[in-house]
């Protein structure tokens, strides 16, 4: 079977599906994964077929620093943002579907309009979720904040931002769905009611020992487990870096992925001066916002550019991050303690997950982020026990999931 997954995003939204791709292709099935023409070297390195959709997801996140992006009023905004987007992103997913696929899987904002492709083409289609974005009493909207609000403030926090986002969505929706020859729809069918009237599936790639599957969300939603990223298998580190691992005790890994945020200039300096206050060696990685030059190392550390998180994390004391799901999940899979810094998005929501877990101590929201804060928690990260051995037991738990089996089974329901 022909399988196309979308996955329209940063790096973090695409990585994970070349493992699950990996999977299926070994189930027996071709796949080919849709995404930026900026990670096609990612994809083809691991043996998947690739598709180039239009846009850069920095321009992306450039606009989204611009206009904000904390709070509801920034998950408008972004909603907003991805609405100008989807024109583009489903021309570019209907260019790939059309002769090229017999099933697709839709991760992320993609899942919007490409239902309504599958429906046009008469393809089967399922959703695939990185964050847990579906209301529910059991926890706030994942993209909105970390906060609680009780169990019916948190269900209608997730059904506002369905009211919010719909209208500016339905548009590009209505309008690929008469190009498709498809009837009109009203705004909130158009975009979320007719798939879950549909009781479309839509399965979740993290493990339910981090979040466990809310009790009202309807049938059709599972949490499934990770879908782990791959590599190729010609990856070697680099001699710098193993030498300096070899060379001293473990060090803490500090990175933000793809984040750019306000100020991101100051992160090499205030990451280094961190780590000489709490005493430790570091490996930074110089990531999107540009940390440092990779392979300038400063004292007592090592820049690096893209490193596979799990070859590198389970040499690490502990791990500095953004809280992105992936980078999240990984250093939990690792078994070493994590301090968070949540910029913007579904971090903050990452970040307290961590927290609550045991495995790290309080997230430092990034606006509040200073040398002698990162320092204080890094040296409570490598000296209490307690969050290692919690890490280590979640790990154990994260090593008998398998997230891809699911999607292999759905798969293999489906005729030829």
């Amino acid at each position: 079977m022909r399988v196309l997954i979308v996955a329209v995003g940063s790096r973090g939204d695409v990585a994970p599906f070349t493992g699950l791709g990996t999977a299926l292709r070994a189930a027996g099935h071709g796949v080919t994964i849709a995404g930026y023409r900026m990670f096609a070297d990612l994809v083809t390195g691991c043996g998947l077929g690739f598709w180039p959709l239009p846009g850069d997801p920095r321009l992306l996140e450039a606009a989204r620093w611009q206009r904000g992006a904390a709070g509801p009023a920034g998950a408008a905004r972004l909603v907003g943002l991805i609405r100008d987007h989807m024109r583009e992103v489903h021309a570019g997913i209907l260019a790939a579907a059309r002769g090229n696929a017999d099933v697709l899987l839709l991760a992320g904002m993609s899942s919007i309009g490409g239902y309504h492709i599958a429906e046009g083409l008469g393809l089967p289609s399922m959703g695939l979720g990185l964050q847990p974005v579906y209301p529910t009493r059991a926890f706030p909207p994942s993209i909105v904040t970390a906060r609680s609000l009780g169990r019916w403030g948190n269900l209608a926090a997730g059904k506002a931002l369905v009211v919010t986002g719909a209208p500016a969505l339905a548009g590009p929706v209505r309008e690929l769905r008469a190009e498709l020859g498809l009837p009109r729809l009203g705004t909130y069918d158009a975009v979320f009611r007719r798939q879950d009237a549909g009781r479309w599936p839509g399965l979740c790639g993290f493990s339910p020992a981090v979040v466990p599957r809310p009790a009202d969300w309807r049938d059709g939603l599972e949490v499934v487990g990770y879908w782990w990223p791959e590599w190729p298998a010609s990856w070697s580190p680099p001699a710098e870096l193993q030498s300096f691992l070899d060379a001293g005790p473990p060090p803490v890994f500090t990175g933000f992925g793809s984040m750019t945020p306000p100020g991101a200039d100051r992160l090499s300096d205030l990451a280094a001066a961190a780590g000489r206050m709490a005493g430790v060696r570091m490996v930074i990685q110089a990531g999107q916002a540009g940390l440092a030059k990779a392979g300038e190392p400063a004292h007592d550390s090592v820049v690096i550019g893209e490193v596979p998180h799990d070859w590198l994390f389970p040499r690490m004391a502990a791990v500095v991050h953004h809280a992105g799901a992936g980078t999240a999940a990984a250093g939990l899979r690792a078994g070493v303690p994590a301090v968070s810094v949540p910029v913007i998005g579904d971090q903050p929501f990452w970040a307290a997950r961590l927290a609550a877990l045991g495995t790290g101590p309080r997230p430092i929201p990034y606006q509040r982020l200073s040398a002698s804060a990162l320092a204080a928690a890094i040296r409570d990260a490598v000296t209490r026990p307690s969050y290692r051995a919690r890490a280590q037991v979640l790990a154990g738990r994260l090593a008998g999931e398998d997230g891809a089996a699911p999607v292999v089974e759905m798969l293999n329901r489906l005729p030829n």
